[in-house]
């Protein structure tokens, strides 16, 4: 199975608490890549940090590896030039550019994730789904679904780009990728890489919601929780962050508990990073 994070040394907490979990529910071998840039003020993440990841897996199962791969070259020779000054960095844009890295452009499949998804099942059930002719499978935005329809007027096909599965041969195929990046050049857009894979992904798979559950407390099914910012109207309005990694909030404002014994190993393990 392989695993895509993207971004700098401020994932590298998430990162630990996502792999933490996929380990605690996935026994089968785990490859994990984690594409990464130094550009500008963006801190890269850390060879040192890889490296204990990649130490910390194999105990599990001598064949998981973590592999850090430095992006940089190939994201300064094609920047998303108009988006670089968005609300995220320049790493939540990264995803678009795996078509031009050997290591991963060669696999089969690759599940995207973001550093703030925590796993609470099996995820073959998932990652194993035939995908023929799919260039990406995905779960409904459950935002962005009410408001961005690009493949019909009312059609409700707007995906969460923090769960993604990628079928890699039919996305070089149909060059998914360079449209992405193509858009990302030319033309500005709320939330850059989400905006551009929406628009360029010609055939997708929508997958049920518990593949990428967005709300701020799971359901019973749900097999990947997505620690995305929410929406809160009361008593007044304001965007509610929560990352897994932030304990005191995960107890004290979501009230959940479940992930107590993948926080308490991330807790002993943290300071290694």
């Amino acid at each position: 199975m392989n695993i895509l994070y993207c971004g700098d040394d401020g994932i590298k907490k998430g990162v630990l608490v996502s792999i933490l979990s996929i380990l605690k529910h996935n026994k089968n071998i785990l490859h994990f890549y984690i594409l990464t840039i130094n550009y500008e003020d963006t801190v890269a993440f850390k060879n040192e940090s890889a490296k204990y990841l990649d130490e910390l897996v194999k105990k599990t199962n001598a064949k998981n590896f973590v592999k850090l791969i430095d992006a940089t070259e190939v994201f300064t020779a094609n920047l998303p030039k108009k988006n670089m000054g968005s609300y995220f960095t320049p790493c939540s844009m990264l995803r678009l550019y795996i078509d031009k890295i050997p290591e991963i452009s060669k696999l089969d499949k690759v599940l995207y994730l973001d550093y703030d998804v925590v796993c609470r099942g099996n995820l073959s059930g998932f990652y194993e789904m035939e995908l023929n002719g799919i260039e990406a499978a995905g779960v409904l935005d459950i935002y962005g679904r009410r408001w961005y329809h690009y493949h019909g007027l009312f059609k409700q096909d707007y995906m969460n780009s923090g769960v993604m599965l990628f079928n890699m041969a039919e996305c070089l195929k149909s060059k998914m990728f360079e449209r992405a990046v193509l858009l990302c050049q030319k033309r500005w857009m709320m939330l850059a890489d989400q905006a551009a894979l929406n628009k360029s992904i010609e055939k997708r798979k929508l997958v049920e919601r518990k593949f990428n559950e967005q709300e701020e407390r799971p359901r019973e099914d749900t097999v990947l929780h997505h620690f995305s910012n929410n929406f809160k109207f009361w008593p007044y309005f304001r965007v509610q962050k929560v990352k897994p990694f932030e304990i005191d909030k995960i107890h004290d404002v979501l009230k959940i508990t479940e992930y107590d014994d993948i926080l308490n190993e991330y807790s002993r393990l943290k300071e290694n990073l």
